[in-house]
């Protein structure tokens, strides 16, 4: 299995998620997958304009090159997305979102019902399925974890992808590789 981590982590202050990876990290190589991580703290991610280039002008790439040249190559040649961020004021990182902003390319501008819903065509022929990895912190609660759940579940539909699952730093690593390997 080919997995895809983009950890947005934006500093050391979360203490756990290093560790966490490190054990993560050394168990996936265990199961015999092909791990391509990213600590994209280390990386140059520009801000999305929003200025749809990437739909008109440069069809599939971003017209302001950056390091996520590499993430979408990466994320479409992958069987599974694993996102990682602690929670933030309610959230992922605003280093995770800037990722998902520019991981727009990766579909067409154009429309199509899904589920009696609009959402863009497919680019490719296949989608990774994506995963979501959270630190838990102070002052967020489960309605916040809903809430991030839900929106990745979104984001995964129209990435013509599926969600399959939402863990947590603090679950045995053992049941988040039994989740990988359940499908």
């Amino acid at each position: 299995m080919k997995i895809t981590i983009l950890n947005g982590t934006p500093d050391d202050s979360v203490k756990t998620i290093a560790p966490f990876m490190q054990n993560f990290l050394g168990r996936l190589s265990t199961q015999g997958c092909s791990v391509y991580y990213h600590d994209l703290r280390l990386l140059n991610i520009k801000p999305c304009r929003g200025c749809f280039g990437c739909w008109v002008n440069t069809p599939g790439e971003c017209m302001f090159p950056d390091d996520t040249i590499q993430l979408r190559k990466d994320t479409i040649l992958a069987d599974l997305v694993i996102f990682v961020s602690p929670v933030i004021m309610g959230f992922t990182s605003s280093l995770l979102k800037k990722v998902q902003d520019k991981m727009i390319p990766l579909i067409h501008p154009y429309i199509e019902f899904v589920h009696n819903e609009c959402h863009h065509q497919s680019r490719y022929d296949k989608y990774p399925d994506i995963a979501l990895i959270l630190e838990r912190s102070e002052g967020s609660d489960e309605e916040d974890y809903r809430i991030i759940h839900d929106i990745y579940q979104r984001l995964s539909i129209n990435m013509k992808s599926v969600f399959r699952f939402l863990s947590f730093t603090d679950q045995n690593i053992d049941k988040i590789i039994y989740e990988i390997n359940s499908y």
